[in-house]
């Protein structure tokens, strides 16, 4: 396959995990606001900080950050490259490039996706439309990977396009745990309280997978078992140890059909590994946080010695 096909495939799919996944934070952000007994915003500036968008927020907004201000250019800003509505563009543009490797189906999806997020983004969003857009941006997301995993050939173009979707979902589940456990939570003091087991219970929320936690942990809500469910669990699809495994599959397919293991894969099983490694009380002895860091530049090397192997360029 020409590196731009690789590089179109696996951009268009990190594009439209990406959207869904920034729509999963102004989620969270929304719902822990609704737990604090205050409604400073300083917590939207947490949830810029999260995202990796406080930077260029600042740079066109000033230092002062408001609600409202933050969750449109999270939402719809053109000048927020990591905005729900960029992001689905981008996917879209992407998926142009490489039509030709995409079934009639997912092209359909793709454009279709583009098309309501163009619509109900044209104009900022209210409060009480929030719920309803976000959610119709995951279903517009959900419907492109379904029509992907439903008519897609298993073969290096499927691989590409896993590989971005897995790179990016384990990204922003780091991000997404970082925001409860080292930037919202108010202080040490409500660790262990009702405060903070309702927050905890939005995480699981935000990565729908509350239905999930249950069937493995029961209705009990513990921090120690929400932490060990989306990091470590290998059947938990949005968890960190199962993104790496599927990541790691993937690259292995394209080991073998390529006939080439280049440094990305030994990245990937690396990391793989250490998550075998790990179990939660030794991560929370680390620092959550800081382990969440490690985690996020380990996959920021992995994706870019992906797009290095693979010639994403040439």
């Amino acid at each position: 396959m020409l590196g731009k096909t690789a590089n179109g495939l696996y951009w268009m799919f990190r594009y439209i995990e990406r959207a869904e996944n920034i729509a999963r934070l102004i989620e969270t952000g929304q719902r822990m606001a609704l737990t604090r007994s205050s409604a400073a915003e300083d917590e939207w500036a947490s949830i810029l900080d999260t995202a990796g968008v406080r930077d260029s927020y600042t740079e066109k907004h000033g230092d002062a950050v408001t609600k409202e201000g933050a969750i449109d250019w999270m939402l719809r800003d053109p000048d927020n490259a990591s905005s729900v509505l960029s992001a689905v563009s981008n996917a879209r543009l992407n998926a142009r490039m490489v039509r030709t490797a995409l079934t009639h189906e997912v092209w359909e999806a793709m454009n279709g996706c583009y098309m309501e997020a163009r619509n109900i983004l044209a104009r900022k969003v209210g409060e009480r439309d929030l719920p309803e857009v976000l959610n119709k941006m995951r279903q517009r997301t959900a419907l492109v990977r379904g029509a992907t995993h439903g008519t897609m050939l298993r073969n290096d173009i499927y691989d590409f396009a896993r590989i971005g979707t897995f790179l990016e979902r384990a990204d922003n589940t780091a991000r997404i745990l970082d925001v409860k456990y080292y930037v919202l939570l108010p202080s040490a003091m409500a660790v262990g309280s009702s405060l903070d087991n309702v927050q905890w219970e939005t995480i699981l929320r935000s990565v729908s997978g509350r239905g999930g936690y249950r069937m493995v942990h029961g209705n009990r809500i513990r921090p120690r078992d929400i932490a060990q469910f989306l990091m470590l669990d290998k059947r938990m699809p949005r968890s960190l140890n199962f993104c790496c495994s599927k990541l790691l599959d993937n690259l292995d397919y394209l080991a073998s059909d390529y006939g080439n293991t280049p440094p990305s894969h030994h990245m990937a099983r690396a990391m793989t590994d250490q998550f075998a490694l790990h179990d939660v009380d030794a991560i929370f002895e680390l620092g959550l946080h800081e382990y969440i860091q490690e985690v996020l530049t380990s996959l920021s090397k992995l994706g870019r010695q992906i797009e290095v192997d693979y010639r994403f360029y040439e």
